[in-house]
């Protein structure tokens, strides 16, 4: 169950390389363009934009990861619409809610199952224009009326459990600072740690200003010149500055050699993003799903830095985000921010190696690091590279070996290498090997309950088209 669990969870991590490359430019516009820098507000707004959208990101990114199509299309159009129906109907039962991105991840995994098996499904020919492959659009957003309705009462007590839990974090010194960041982290996959945040930014503690003003939460209490606000904000610092920088400077140093270009560069433009403007999500995002470890490795370090500067009685805030930006403008504000920096360098070195470590000692599928289902010269005989079929009938062969392995509802991935079309297939005992052999393969290899590998030889390249072709059907 667990190995599913996973293995779904790393589908979802990979599709979400596609919409979240849109953020790195995003943030580093946002912050650039703050007041405190060029002051251009229509193009911060204009980019604050994309991270007002990450639900809707993540619902494409589902999709992209759970659709069982090559064409993803129509079902991101059901999703997008099917989002936008989803919140409306929660807000009208009740608009305290916020699911943040887990909103779009439950919205893009049921409209891509939906999709998956809505597009098989017959109905009367005077219908038939909304049927097959756009029935999605019809379909998800009649069932998120129903959805939305159930999580108005689910998630209530969600939400009121965590603004429980940050009122006992308020209160617990050095142990309710680690535990804050540590939840922090671990929220942001599923969208909720705002919730717990909302508490300590702005509601924790009061301050009274010099014209009698009374401001609360960290956030105002450090920016009206609190000198006891900033401990529950300096630990972002370290992370956002020095320990992600960290982890990208290890991802890409573990990255297969034909993989490094590529990684460097989708690594250089992540730690730039959460240096410069503290934005987290390119980075976090690029390993949280495929590699969980080392997002719980990070969210361990993320309170560890909250404690040890908590017990250093370092204060510091931010004005926009906890960036080198936002470190410079605030530090005299600040109570030993300086300690910030030998502090930061030595978690740097921290993700640095333990990133590293873990991600060759686990053989962690990070970027640059993807299995990839290619020709291995020493699976494959000489006399395997010179077979050649005996006609060139490909479609029918692809449709006789589907409809032998079960099907299409039966497979599950196929890819091919030189010789051989390559199957992983939901059940391994529906495929017939003798039937199979007759269409002109030359061969059937199973290494597993599912796993099958059929050799057709050097024309398997166009017999796989036609498969896949008929896979989309």
């Amino acid at each position: 169950m667990m190995n599913k669990i996973l293995k779904q969870l790393s589908k979802l991590g990979k599709a979400m390389l596609i919409p979240i490359a849109a953020t790195p430019a995003a943030g580093l516009l946002a912050r650039l363009s703050a007041p405190d820098l060029l002051n251009l507000p229509i193009l911060e707004t204009a980019s604050w934009v994309v991270f007002g959208m990450m639900d809707v990101l993540f619902a494409i990114g589902a999709v992209i990861a759970y659709a069982k199509t090559k064409d993803k299309t129509t079902p991101i159009l059901g999703a997008v619409i099917s989002l936008s129906v989803f919140k409306a109907v929660l807000t009208a039962m009740n608009e305290t809610i916020s699911m943040g991105v887990f909103a779009g991840i439950v919205v893009g995994t049921v409209t891509a199952i939906i999709y998956n098996y809505s597009r098989e499904w017959k109905t009367p020919q005077m219908f038939s224009f909304f049927t097959g492959d756009k029935f999605v659009v019809t379909l998800a957003p009649i069932a998120m009326i129903p959805l939305g309705i159930a999580f108005s009462y689910i998630w209530v007590p969600c939400q009121a459990g965590l603004n429980s839990f940050g009122l006992w974090i308020a209160g617990a010194g050095a142990l309710g600072i680690f535990v804050f960041g540590l939840t922090n982290r671990l929220l942001i996959p599923v969208g909720l740690h705002h919730v717990v945040n909302t508490y300590i930014y702005y509601e924790l503690g009061t301050f009274v200003t010099a014209s009698g003003e009374v401001v609360k939460g960290e956030i105002p209490r450090f920016l009206a010149g609190d000198p006891t606000a900033g401990l529950f904000l300096a630990m972002f610092f370290i992370p956002m500055m020095f320990g992600l920088p960290g982890a990208c400077a290890a991802i890409y140093k573990t990255a297969k050699e034909k993989n490094k270009a590529k990684t460097k560069s989708l690594m250089t433009s992540g730690a730039l993003t959460t240096f410069v403007a503290g934005i987290t999500e390119p980075v976090e995002f690029s390993f949280m799903f495929v590699a969980p470890r080392l997002y719980a490795f990070h969210a361990v370090l993320t309170g560890a830095a909250g404690a040890i500067l908590y017990l250093l009685d370092v204060h510091l805030g931010m004005s926009i985000n906890f960036c080198v930006i936002d470190f410079v403008l605030n530090f005299n504000m600040g109570t030993n921010a300086w300690i910030i920096i030998p502090v930061g360098i030595v978690f740097f070195f921290i993700y640095y190696f333990g990133f590293k470590f873990m991600i060759e000692k686990g053989d962690l599928k990070t970027p640059g690091r993807e299995d990839e289902l290619e020709f291995q010269e020493d699976e494959v005989s000489a006399d395997e590279m010179n077979i050649k079929l005996e006609h060139t009938n490909y479609q029918y062969m692809a449709k006789k070996i589907l409809q032998n392995v079960g099907g299409k509802e039966n497979v599950e991935e196929v890819e091919n290498c030189v010789t051989r079309l390559r199957l992983e297939l939901k059940d391994g005992s529906l495929v017939n090997e003798e039937n199979i052999k007759k269409t002109g393969a030359k061969g059937v290899i199973r290494f597993s309950d599912t796993s099958v590998q059929i050799i057709i030889g050097t024309e398997v390249n166009k017999v796989a088209k036609e498969f896949k072709a008929m896979l989309d059907e």
